[in-house]
């Protein structure tokens, strides 16, 4: 019987059948995809002719189209399904990929043929994307370490394997510790929780097979249950939980490995010729440099912790009227800002959910693609990888674009977070492919026969995502290396944390956040109490963030720390942490830094990019409409369909015809005028 993995899939819009795949077909598909992938290799780094664009560039993008195909169903199931055989299956296959990995980059042969290449560049009549691709190609290369020699290379070939393994030892520790973490609730305790986080909590022990209630550490679970628990014992024993990922003892810890991982990355800079990890992985970003980067995160840490500092008083005042002497902690803030922030801004999360519907929020989504880029949206049956998941075919005047699949509740089985990945990237090389792509969340699953109801928090990430859905489902290129997201990480967010500002867009509010029960629309007085809250709490928001920024950056930009723990204590101390705010990631559950190398030294990413999405939404502003026709155009064109076939500051100059400063930045969180 042939194996599905590597079968033709001939199947609605070419998806991965799913109802055929089982755990035993990866590993031999893998092994077979990986031999085809260095038989390839083997045959465009021996092949006779002189080297060509043609048979050595565009070999090398197709080389690997059988591996790519395995792996981006496996590790689109990994990751939000997990189960022990395929935990084991990563354990298997990333040292192996990561020795592919070095073979490929370290081949002489192959990298004197793109050496060649580059060499006579100017006479080859390359086009623009060509030239880019031949660019990028070369570079990566070079460092990757196909310069280096002798002991130095096997050296690199070492320190590649052995990060490949510490980073899925990181990431299946955090997973199992969050999956395994519970807190049960007694009948007293769910006293003066609103009603979805009981409800939440009810269906979290369901998932269990547990009778009653229990907290689990699941962000969409655990975060509303620290702003509404009245029980300030319970709030530090789940907070406590929450920040001990990755640092209880035992099999799971990652306090260990996050050093050694730190440790390799700096001699992997120091071989490759830089002085720091951060100089290495800083080179190729829009930051340029661990400089560029401070300055940046400095200039919004000192407003937002002075504005973050002004807010604690206002809440130390709460808890001691609350009869509880001492100072605030971080299992309080969460609680008495709650509480703030229903006083000051009159909003109630309880009253305000039941107008923030699942559904009704990817409708808007879908809606506001529909205006600004005339995507449609139809619901599709098709055979996916879990019941909770579906997906819809993306058209544009009566043409494919795209197939999105969205994966939006929360499991035992799924990694913490929400991403965007794709299961299969737009191309033009091997035919006109489409992508298929994919966004994952993490929201709380309802009871059985209820609407799914979010926080607002949770529909911004719903935004958020498909944000970076649109990046690829909006990509017309022909190189699959350069297509959709295929940027630089400080630039990547651009598209993701833009989309999020057509949430606050009133009219859409106005039509989508209608009342689960009556279907009324929201009172015009609850939106407009709702968009003016709207960086209510922006100093403890931007402080959690920035110092986990802070802290990535400092972990990188030297000689890596013997104890990641106490270097991370002194960074903090450095900067004058408030003490009643945690970071939003600490180091043993990092994922974003250890997990692999995408936002290592580049967890300020999220705030690069915002300088530039403050900017561009104004240019909507600017032409009087969210939904500017003319607007929407030029982003299209200018960034959203070309991936990286430009640097980044090039794509955003073409679209607003300047780069902005941290000014928008400011003003768009509030603390232009913070002390």
């Amino acid at each position: 019987m042939t194996n599905p993995l590597l079968a033709d899939w001939e199947t609605p819009f070419e998806l991965p059948p799913f109802d055929r795949i089982e755990d035993s077909d990866f590993e031999p598909a893998f092994e077979a995809a990986l031999t085809e992938a260095r038989a390839a290799i083997e045959t465009i780094a021996g092949q006779a002719e002189a080297p060509t664009f043609a048979n050595t560039i565009e070999a090398l993008e197709r080389a690997g189209e059988p591996l790519s195909k395995v792996l981006s169903v496996f590790y689109s199931v990994a990751g939000a399904d997990s189960n022990p055989e395929r935990e084991r299956l990563m354990r298997v296959f990333s040292p192996q990929l990561a020795a592919y990995s070095s073979e490929l980059y370290m081949n002489a042969d192959l990298f004197a043929r793109i050496d060649a290449l580059w060499a006579a560049r100017e006479d080859l009549g390359l086009s623009p994307e060509q030239a880019r691709l031949l660019y990028l190609t070369r570079r990566g290369f070079v460092r990757a370490g196909a310069q280096l020699a002798g002991a130095d290379r096997d050296r690199l070939s070492a320190i590649r394997e052995r990060l490949a393994v510490l980073g899925t030892q990181f990431t299946q520790n955090l997973l199992a510790d969050e999956r395994d973490w519970f807190m049960e609730l007694g009948e007293s305790d769910l006293e003066g929780l609103p009603g979805f986080v009981v409800d939440g909590a009810r269906a979290a022990a369901e998932e269990r097979g547990m009778e009653g209630h229990v907290v689990t550490l699941s962000r969409s679970l655990i975060t509303p249950f620290l702003q509404f628990c009245p029980n300030r014992a319970l709030r530090e024993k789940a907070y406590a939980a929450w920040t001990a990922r990755g640092a209880n003892g035992g099999e799971t810890d990652n306090r260990e490995i996050a050093g050694e991982i730190l440790g390799l990355r700096e001699e992997r800079a120091r071989l490759l010729g830089y002085d720091s990890f951060a100089a290495y992985k800083l080179e190729t970003e829009m930051a340029k440099t661990p400089e560029a980067v401070r300055d940046l995160l400095m200039a919004v840490w000192a407003p937002a912790r002075a504005k973050a500092e002004a807010d604690a008083a206002a809440l130390t005042e709460r808890l001691h009227a609350d009869g509880i002497n001492g100072d605030l902690r971080p299992w309080d803030w969460r609680y008495y800002a709650e509480a703030r922030r229903k006083e000051e801004h009159d909003l109630d999360e309880s009253a305000l959910k039941p107008y923030l519907q699942l559904d009704r929020l990817i409708e808007a989504a879908f809606a506001c693609a529909n205006r600004l880029f005339g995507l449609e949206f139809k619901p599709v049956d098709v055979p996916l990888y879990h019941p909770d998941v579906r997906a819809w075919d993306v058209m544009r005047n009566g043409e494919h674009m795209a197939l999105f699949v969205g994966d939006y509740f929360a499991r035992g089985s799924k990694r913490s977070g929400a991403w965007c990945s794709a299961m299969r990237s737009q191309q033009k090389l091997a035919g006109e492919i489409r992508p298929i792509v994919i966004n994952v969340c993490n929201f709380a699953k309802p009871p059985e026969g209820q609407p799914a109801l979010l926080s607002y928090d949770d529909a911004r990430t719903l935004f958020h995502e498909f944000g970076h859905a649109l990046h690829q489902m909006l990509s017309d290129v022909t190189y699959e290396s350069l297509s959709g997201t295929s940027v630089a990480r400080d630039f990547v967010e651009l598209p993701s944390q833009l989309y999020e500002h057509w949430l606050e867009v009133p009219e859409v509010l106005a039509e989508f956040a209608t009342h689960a029960e009556t279907g009324e629309a929201m009172p015009q007085a609850m939106l407009d109490r709702l968009l003016a809250a709207q960086n209510f709490d922006m100093g403890f928001s931007t402080v959690e963030y920035v110092a986990s920024a802070l802290v990535d950056l400092g972990f990188h930009e030297g000689t890596a720390p013997a104890d990641p723990m106490a270097r991370q204590a002194e960074i903090l101390a450095e900067i004058g942490m408030p003490e009643a705010i945690g970071m939003r990631h600490a180091t043993p559950h990092f994922a974003h830094v250890f997990a692999g190398d995408g936002y290592s030294s580049g967890y300020y990413s999220y705030m690069w990019s915002e300088v530039m999405d403050a900017d561009a939404f104004e240019a909507f502003r600017e032409a009087g409409s969210a939904f500017d026709e003319t607007v929407a155009r030029v982003l299209e064109a200018e960034i959203l369909s070309i991936g990286g076939t430009q640097e980044a500051e090039a794509a955003y100059t073409a679209f607003r015809g300047r780069m902005p400063g941290v000014e928008a930045l400011l003003k768009g969180r509030g603390l232009d005028s913070a002390a």
